[in-house]
């Protein structure tokens, strides 16, 4: 469906979660109508008009997803868990309330947004419902007392909605934590905030959950090692691209430009991260796949480092062409083969060995051997993707 289609059913199950709390009746359509109106006119004067601070950078890099067919494809399996998951907290949160059990529903589904494996959905489960917890005890301190006071009120959910879009990209148990003082802002408004509510809350929120668990534990698992598997050959072939793009740049191509590939590996490691996020937990129980999950995102993060330093040197046109880089373009690039290959001994000790790079070296050249030496260290990590790699979880 794209990125419309998903926006488009977070907007309808939105709505449709408004209307079944506030009971909606068709009376109140026109009201409910006018409301929504407003929030999205609000929202675009600002979005699009007062502050459209992306006019001022440049497009933002996305990396395609995941390629497959049918159910060789993650996302397809993801939709299916999420269908199996909602299923469930559908007829438990049902038998929880009558009247709430679109908590769970809701809770279920959120779990499986920007997610890709089981591990992951396990974390961002527990990460869920341990931001509900605390911001239930939080907003139990904070709300009651206004007595759902108008002014501030509105000033605190003004800085729940701060909070849920600044701690997003960080961390989810904190988005949780806003979200949940924000309802219950919003439950002392309407006067229906009470402890039964919030207890109601809490038991809907944990039965979603449980059902993306189980959905993602016993229906088409996708493990985290063919995820993260699959993300950090991307960003390796990655590395590649920009070395490749930098040397025919500066051996004078008017076309080649590695600027692109390196916001490329800014969001494949972004992604790597993610994937990698249950190995580094610090729950995990794993610690020696920790470990390595750890040593394998310091190397990657080594190799981007270098990369931005060879588009530095590209970008300026007084940057001279070593005749020796070519060659070190193509160890590169057998490097990456060798680690994206199953079943390949691995790289080589790279031609610079594996001291630091010269004082008198090109920077250019040395950028590259720091390249080599992040892609040979990343070999015993990465050598067996079934047994010493990362791992299955």
């Amino acid at each position: 469906m794209g990125p419309r289609g998903h926006s488009l059913g977070v907007f309808a199950f939105m709505a449709f979660f408004v209307a079944q709390f506030l009971r909606t009746v068709p009376d109140q359509l026109p009201e409910l109508y006018g409301a929504t109106l407003l929030a999205l006119s609000a929202s675009s004067a600002v979005r699009f008009g007062l502050w459209c601070y992306e006019r001022r950078m440049p497009p933002v890099a996305a990396s395609a997803p995941l390629t497959g067919r049918g159910l060789a494809r993650p996302t397809n399996r993801q939709a299916v868990q999420a269908a199996v998951a909602a299923a469930f907290a559908l007829v438990a949160g049902q038998m929880v309330s009558p009247e709430r059990w679109y908590w769970a529903v809701g809770a279920a589904w959120w779990v499986f947004v920007n997610t890709t494996s089981r591990g992951e959905t396990l974390i961002r489960g527990f990460r869920r419902v341990l931001g509900t917890v605390i911001g239930i005890a939080l907003g139990l301190l904070v709300v009651v007392p206004l007595h759902g006071a108008p002014v501030p009120t509105a000033a605190l959910v003004a800085v729940c909605v701060f909070g849920i879009f600044y701690s997003a990209p960080v961390s989810y148990t904190w988005m949780m934590l806003a979200v949940t003082v924000m309802a219950e802002l919003l439950y002392g408004v309407l006067g229906v905030l009470d402890p039964h509510l919030i207890a109601l809350r809490l038991v809907e929120t944990g039965v979603g959950a449980l059902g993306a668990v189980l959905a993602v534990l016993f229906v088409l698992p996708v493990s985290t090692h063919v995820i993260t598997d699959a993300w950090i050959a991307r960003a390796l072939r990655c590395v590649h691209r920009c070395t490749a793009e930098t040397a025919a740049r500066l051996q004078g191509s008017a076309t080649a430009d590695p600027t692109a590939h390196v916001a490329e590996l800014e969001v494949l490691l972004s992604r790597v991260g993610l994937s990698l996020a249950p190995l580094v937990h610090p729950l995990n129980p794993l610690r020696a796949r920790g470990r390595r999950a750890r040593r394998v995102l310091a190397l990657l993060r080594t190799c981007a480092d270098e990369v931005r330093g060879l588009a530095a040197i590209a970008s300026d046109p007084e940057a001279s062409h070593d005749p020796r880089l070519s060659a070190a373009c193509e160890r590169v690039e057998a490097a990456v083969e060798a680690l994206t290959t199953p079943g390949s001994p691995g790289v080589g000790v790279p031609a610079g060995g594996r001291t630091a790079a010269g004082p008198a070296e090109e920077p250019v050249l040395a950028h590259l051997h720091g390249i080599e030496r992040a892609l040979h260290e990343l070999t015993a990590p990465l050598r067996d993707a079934h047994d010493p790699g990362l791992a299955r979880a």
